[in-house]
């Protein structure tokens, strides 16, 4: 087959655009939607805490998070996305860095007209050992952008695991927000019915940075919101210090006598960041220390009553999800102690 020199010309032309077209795309994506790093910092949120070593750990947290966001604006296909992650960030941390692209990728389905589905692509293929964490990510953009978060969640595949993105959304508002979110105690308005909940759960997580992982400070702050809202804080409190850690053995033990008739959600929350950490293969040694801390096991174990818990879950009923019949049948294994 011959072409002619105008075929010839664009068969040329257009294989060589493209690099100049994906770094256009590039440059356009994190203009609009780029997150300086310094944001995440202590100095610049005006969090609390003393420990100028827990500070360097929860912000190299944050700055992984920013690392994942920024990698997913730039290559949204779920295999080229998941190796650059893989191949930039240590195990450890790199469920930061897949929250934060699961924020990208939402924002990306929300905003760039096309195709909405690369949150989806990236969750049924390399992201799948990730879920737990991407779908927090998803949430973000709640904070973000004018959205329902009921469209937001139905969205969401998994009927369980949607409703981690309002823990994210939780999370934003306590990290970013803080002054109105946990001393004001403000809750959006868009939010309804257990949605709450689950915000509530991602603002506790958010304390953790809040108040630099302060094992005094932290119940007084949780201490002054009403009584009804101390549950899912509590259990957000048990995600942040199992998944992202700082502290050591006698903090944690603080930690579990102050959270007093809590601890059982305290220890829910523990066992959800052992599991996520168990699926994604980055068990953590003080993921290990918070399991025998907070749940009176180890995280194998604390990982596999989540599973257990999650079997024959009912359908969602009004006012109370499956995620909550999850979260309670795992807080009433560790109601009396180790689950053994």
């Amino acid at each position: 087959m011959s072409f002619s020199g105008e075929e010839r010309t664009a068969s040329l032309t257009l294989p060589q655009a493209a690099p100049r077209l994906r770094a256009a795309r590039i440059a356009i994506r994190r203009r609009l939607f780029s997150i300086a790093p310094e944001e995440t910092s202590f100095a610049r949120r005006r969090f609390r805490g003393e420990s100028s070593a827990v500070r360097e750990r929860l912000e190299e947290v944050g700055r992984c998070f920013v690392r994942g966001y920024h990698a997913a604006l730039e290559e949204d296909r779920p295999l080229p996305l998941a190796a650059r992650l893989e191949a930039e960030l240590e195990l450890e941390l790199r469920g930061f860095a897949y929250e934060g692209a699961g924020m990208a990728l939402a924002l990306l389905d929300a905003l760039i007209p096309g195709r909405r589905d690369r949150l989806a692509r990236f969750l049924a293929g390399p992201g799948d050992a990730h879920a737990y964490i991407i779908h927090v990510g998803s949430g973000w953009i709640l904070a973000r952008l004018p959205l329902s978060p009921e469209r937001h969640l139905a969205r969401l595949e998994d009927p369980s695991m949607r409703w981690l993105a309002l823990d994210g959304y939780g999370f934003h508002e306590g990290f970013f927000r803080w002054p109105r979110s946990v001393e004001r105690q403000n809750v959006p308005h868009k939010l309804r019915g257990y949605a709450r909940r689950g915000f509530d759960q991602g603002l506790g997580r958010s304390l953790w940075f809040v108040d630099g992982a302060d094992v005094g400070l932290i119940p007084r702050t949780i201490g002054a919101f009403p009584e009804a809202r101390q549950p899912d804080l509590w259990s957000g409190m048990g995600l942040a210090c199992g998944y992202a850690g700082g502290r050591g053995r006698s903090d944690l033990e603080a930690l579990r006598r102050a959270a007093g008739p809590y601890t059982s959600q305290l220890a829910q929350g523990v066992a959800f960041a052992a599991k996520a950490r168990e699926r994604a293969g980055n068990l953590a040694a003080h993921t290990e220390l918070a399991c025998q801390v907070m749940c009176g096991t180890n995280a194998v174990a604390a990982a596999a009553v989540t599973d257990e818990a999650s079997l024959h879950l009912p359908a969602d009923r009004p006012g109370e999800p499956a995620f909550e019949v999850w979260r309670r049948r795992i807080q009433d294994r560790f109601s009396t102690g180790s689950p053994r």
